[in-house]
């Protein structure tokens, strides 16, 4: 891949370590929050904060940029919170989990453009291996206390068909997809799991041409798809675009509906240039008119698999919630912000007049991944 970049979650955890001390005495100037006694420090949170700019942006105001540092600095509690509750329970990742993450990680690149991606983050591999420990620790939390509590039954898959029939009355032809789009500019809102995101038309079409080769290979397109894809709303859930209605492709590019209406169920296209990037497209099934009959296995694993993500999602919201509820968490940075009327002054002092934060929501803590996350 061309000038790829660390996952911002990585850096996330690699800075929370960095910053975590005991806390014995009033906390320094450049202390933004407490965690159950571990300090996070204000160059925590400017160097994550940094991750997020859009270099192609004008300046931000200094209320976005204030906005987006508190919800940085959000994102380093929650993930304090749940790394000390993985160590409580005796869930560390081993050396040799470590190891191979590593080695996951590191494939992508060339040994030179893994060192420069080190240099550029200001880690060393050794930050990397203890960010990564940090990251599988709190996946077996999460398997643990979250998804391996989850249960769907055979009378939920039928209740929800029977409230929801029509919903699996198919009209027309339609066609699952899944996508792998790069595009030649940066995007502030990608998150996907490399934070690969290629800047230039070059780097894109090298970028496309080299997933493409490895799907050749055997590689997973839902893996790849997560790991690489830039489109913001569908890279998570590995380019599922889920049944797209043969009306809407009459819609679409011809390039396109030729496309799919030509490949096989399984199958991978050739790459679609279109006007927002490159498209790699997988035929996942297609579908013909007709009611859809709760026996029909498609049905059954459509229907649990909504089922799984619904419950999942509640209850990762529940047991951040409940992990927070249980924490000691002191935010200095809120408190200054709220005491100063929202004026408080050199926050932040980065970057330059072209760059600026993504839009100031709230994000999803950085230590909870995705159920498919390895």
């Amino acid at each position: 891949m061309v000038r790829k970049a660390f996952p911002a979650a990585l850096l996330l955890s690699v800075l929370a370590a960095f910053g975590c001390k005991r806390n014995d005495t009033a906390p320094a100037a450049d202390v933004w929050a407490i965690v159950n006694g571990d300090q996070i420090h204000r160059a925590e949170a400017e160097k994550y904060y940094k991750s997020r700019l859009n270099p192609q942006a004008p300046t931000p105001s200094q209320e976005e940029a204030l906005s987006l540092t508190l919800n940085v600095l959000d994102e380093l509690i929650n993930n304090d919170i749940l790394i000390q509750r993985a160590r409580k329970l005796g869930m560390e990742a081993t050396d040799g989990e470590v190891e191979d993450k590593f080695t996951e990680f590191k494939s992508p690149y060339t040994e030179d453009e893994f060192q420069r991606q080190l240099k550029d983050r200001g880690v060393t591999p050794t930050d990397l291996k203890d960010d990564l420990r940090r990251q599988l620790t709190v996946q077996k939390l999460l398997n643990r206390e979250v998804v391996g509590k989850i249960s769907i039954t055979d009378q939920d898959i039928s209740d929800f068909y029977n409230q929801n029939r029509a919903q699996f009355n198919v009209a027309e032809a339609q066609y699952r997809i899944a996508q792998i789009l790069v595009t030649p500019h940066k995007d502030p809102q990608l998150h996907n799991r490399k934070n690969d995101d290629a800047t230039t038309d070059v780097e894109a079409r090298r970028k496309s041409a080299a997933l493409l080769q490895q799907l050749a290979t055997g590689a997973d397109f839902t893996q790849l798809a997560m790991d690489y894809s830039e489109d913001p709303a569908t890279a998570s859930s590995g380019g599922d675009l889920g049944y797209v209605p043969e009306s809407s492709l009459n819609q679409s590019d011809p390039a396109l509906k030729h496309t799919v209406v030509s490949l096989k169920v399984g199958q991978v296209s050739p790459i679609i240039s279109l006007k927002d990037g490159y498209h790699i497209l997988k035929l996942m099934a297609r579908e013909a008119p007709g009611q859809r009959q709760i026996s029909d296995p498609q049905v059954q694993q459509s229907i649990r698999d909504t089922l799984r993500n619904r419950k999942e999602q509640l209850l990762r919201a529940a047991y951040m919630a409940e992990a927070r509820d249980g924490a000691k968490v002191t935010n200095y940075l809120a408190q200054q912000v709220t005491e100063s009327n929202g004026k408080l002054p050199e926050i932040p002092r980065f970057g330059s007049a072209s760059t600026a934060p993504a839009p100031a929501t709230t994000p999803a803590p950085a230590s909870i991944p995705a159920a498919s996350q390895p």
